[in-house]
């Protein structure tokens, strides 16, 4: 997982903080990404108001810390957050960086990925087993 400056070099917006760079997991989210589970979440989000609020915050801490990095004037996280599931990529990344219980959609989607095989010794955190 990497940190991303919320502008490129030339002064480019570059709004999304995290990103996923180990090529195993970021597969596997990609495999979560075409098995539905995005469309399944933003479903349970448009109907599960403490869920909503959840994400909501989310994407507030997610603002604030790009914004105390510098501002972009924008509310636009990343994601899709906080209408929508866009990106597990994206939402991984920020559970990741941030630990569970910032990003319920992050947690979930790694606390599945933790289940499988394939994951031994590269989802470290015993918390997400």
């Amino acid at each position: 997982m990497v940190k991303t400056a919320p502008k490129l070099p030339d002064g480019t917006p570059f709004p999304t903080l995290y990103y996923l760079t180990h090529p195993v997991l970021t597969a596997a989210a990609s495999r979560l990404e075409s098995a539905g589970l995005m469309a399944e979440m933003t479903d349970r989000l448009q109907r599960d108001p403490d869920l909503a609020a959840a994400y909501r915050a989310a994407h507030e801490s997610f603002l604030a810390e790009r914004d105390a990095i510098e501002s972009l004037g924008t509310t636009f996280s990343g994601g899709g957050m906080p209408d929508r599931v866009k990106c597990l990529h994206v939402v991984i990344a920020h559970a990741l960086a941030k630990g569970r219980g910032v990003n319920p959609f992050g947690d979930e989607a790694l606390a599945i990925l933790a289940a499988e095989p394939a994951m031994a010794g590269i989802l470290v955190p015993e918390e997400w087993l």
